[in-house]
This record gives structure tokens, C-alpha cells and sequence, in this order.
């Protein structure tokens, strides 16, 4: 099949043809994507976006504008500049969070507690996959709604929701297994 009659394929959900469609594009649009990055999480998680745009405005391709190729490439380009935007703009180091937590403290049982406490909170927050720590700490540290953080990340509002539900679920599960109470 040619490109474009598999991106068109997309357009009616047929699963056969999508999946041709990932197939044929994966490695090209992974690579843009590291090019970018220069994080293999990172190009992952662009080159999933990348097809899941490419899904949703399937319809909006014009073939005189150029190959499909040169479109989906363009599209996970932009959307790696925009994950590293948003990483510089909002990134966060791991000792700020534990800064945040020890500043809490009054006296010198709580500041132990504190510390024990940011340093345990540090490790399991560090144990989560990048998206997920920073949109956890973008909403608990910056105060961030679910639809400010997709819009800082440039993800979709769904996204950001799910990321910061399975990271609190990470979260949760983490402190648990280290015997504190979340």
C-alpha cells in the first residue's frame, strides 16, 4: 500500500492499516525523535504522541504539501522542540522538591522528620518515569491544575490526567512498600 492510502486507512480506524501505518514509520519517526531529544524515554513517549497526532488529523493531510513521511516527520519534530520547552521552562532537579519538604519543618524533631521524610518522598518520586515526576511536582509544587500542566507540557488534557493519577498511584505504592503512610 502506499503511504498515503495507509494514512487514509487511519481515517477509518481500520486496525490492520494502522498498524501497517506504525510499522513503516516507527524507526523513522523514533529516530527524529532521539535527534531531537537525545532521550530514549523521551523519543518513546514523542514518537507515541507523534502517531496518536497523526491518527487524529489524518483527515487534515494535503498531498500537495508534500509525502506523508515529510508530514509525520514534521509533526514529531515540532512536538520533541516542544517537549524540551516545557522541560526547560518547568524542569525541575529532585533536591528542590526535598528543599520544599525539609522547609516545612519547625524545631529539630521536626526538621529530622522532614529529612527522613523528603528523602523518602525524593526516592519514590525519583523512581517514576520522567513526564510523570514533572507533572506530579507541577501540580503539588507550582500548583498547577491537570489543565495548566498539559498545556505546559503540550500534552493533551487526558494525558496530563493520566500521568499525574498513575504517578500519585506510583507514589502511593512506593511509600507503602517503604512503610509510610501516604
Amino acid at each position: 500500500m502506499s503511504d498515503e492510502a495507509l494514512l487514509a486507512g487511519l481515517t477509518v480506524n481500520d486496525p490492520g492499516v494502522a498498524t501497517a501505518f506504525v510499522r513503516r514509520f516507527q524507526g523513522k519517526v523514533f529516530g527524529a525523535a532521539f535527534a531531537v531529544t537525545g532521550d530514549r524515554d523521551l523519543a518513546e513517549e514523542v514518537a507515541q504522541q507523534a502517531f496518536e497526532r497523526a491518527w487524529r488529523h489524518a483527515r487534515m493531510y494535503d498531498p500537495r504539501r508534500g509525502p506523508v513521511q515529510a508530514w509525520l516527520l514534521t509533526i514529531t519534530r515540532n512536538l520533541a522542540i516542544d517537549h524540551l520547552r516545557a522541560r526547560r521552562r518547568w524542569g525541575f532537579e529532585a533536591t528542590d522538591l526535598t528543599d520544599q519538604v525539609a522547609s516545612l519543618a519547625r524545631g529539630p524533631e521536626m526538621e529530622a522528620v522532614a529529612d527522613d521524610a523528603g528523602t523518602r518522598l525524593h526516592r519514590a518520586i525519583g523512581l517514576l518515569p520522567p513526564e510523570q515526576s514533572r507533572a506530579l511536582l507541577l501540580a503539588a509544587f507550582r500548583g498547577m491544575t491537570a489543565a495548566e500542566v498539559a498545556e505546559a507540557e503540550g500534552i493533551p488534557l487526558g494525558t496530563a490526567k493520566t500521568r499525574l493519577r498513575t504517578a500519585m498511584g506510583k507514589l502511593r505504592a512506593s511509600l507503602s512498600d517503604q512503610g509510610v503512610e501516604p
